[in-house]
């Protein structure tokens, strides 16, 4: 059976959805009513730029992935896993029955709000170094306020930090023939930079009853199976700890699963999955 994986932030672009909200035009409507602003014209005309801004990116992203689940889920079994790269992982807890499509974009309608609000962070892509090295010329140079952000693969790691610190890196990492790629992001997403976000999430998350997962997730803080206890969690903790991506994969590859599929925005993950495939 096949694993469904669901991308997150960095995934978007100005056309997204094209197509599905004619297709799906009740959940269109309650998503432009919730956000309080037209989703098909954020997504298909982009004024402004706005779908590059996290606030905007995150809402937009979580409906497009959620339609184009809807829309395979017409024709196609059930997964065996589901798991979703950071904002994905909220597509993941959607498919898998922990929350309806409202709640699910209340809830990343907020996360982006409060996430955007953390500004003068960034991010980097390190690759062709595996993470143990990336630990060690951070330690060794006392970069102590940059963080391991994603864990996407043997040799793609992504830092996050301070911007003005997590510059300062650059040098190091390409003495080590690392490539440097900074992201396009305005904060320091998934480090301890997110702790005021987190902690405004949490409260946030009082509001919300979730229901026991109908299909096997894996969560992004844990690498590991979602029980229906650790939910609120999870989903909180995320916010400020790394995205274990590898492990995630790996803990799917131990199950015997093989046959893996991207669901909604752009091939991201497909690209990681190569990598890892790859031993790279």
């Amino acid at each position: 059976m096949t694993v469904y994986l669901f991308p997150g932030q960095g995934s978007q672009f100005q056309g997204m959805g094209d197509g599905l909200f004619t297709e799906f035009p009740e959940i269109t409507r309650k998503a432009s009513e919730i956000l309080g602003y037209s989703l098909p014209a954020l997504c298909l005309e982009n004024h402004q730029d706005l779908l590059h801004q996290t606030s905007y990116t995150q809402p937009a992203l979580y409906t497009v992935n959620a339609l184009t689940y809807l829309k395979k889920k017409q024709t196609e079994a059930t997964p065996k896993f589901v798991a979703g790269h950071s904002l994905g992982e909220y597509n993941a807890l959607f498919a898998a029955g922990v929350f309806d499509f409202e709640t699910g974009l209340r809830l990343v309608k907020k996360r982006g709000e409060l996430m955007q609000q953390a500004t003068g962070g960034a991010m980097v892509a390190i690759l062709g170094l595996k993470l143990d090295d990336v630990k060690t010329i951070l330690e060794q140079n006392n970069f102590n306020h940059i963080a391991i952000a994603n864990h996407n693969s043997y040799t793609q790691i992504v830092i996050s930090g301070p911007k003005e610190m997590v510059d300062v890196t650059q040098d190091k990492f390409e003495q080590a023939n690392a490539k440097f790629i900074p992201l396009q992001v305005s904060g320091a997403f998934h480090s301890p930079g997110m702790i005021s976000a987190q902690n405004q999430f949490k409260l946030f998350l009082k509001n919300f009853l979730f229901s026991p997962p109908k299909i096997p997730i894996i969560s992004n803080f844990t690498a590991k199976l979602y029980t229906d206890v650790d939910i609120t969690k999870n989903i909180s903790e995320q916010i400020t700890h790394t995205v274990r991506w590898l492990e995630t994969i790996e803990y799917i590859l131990n199950e015997g699963e093989t046959d893996f599929e991207e669901i909604g925005v752009g091939t991201i993950l497909t690209g990681i999955m190569q990598r890892i495939q790859n031993g790279q």
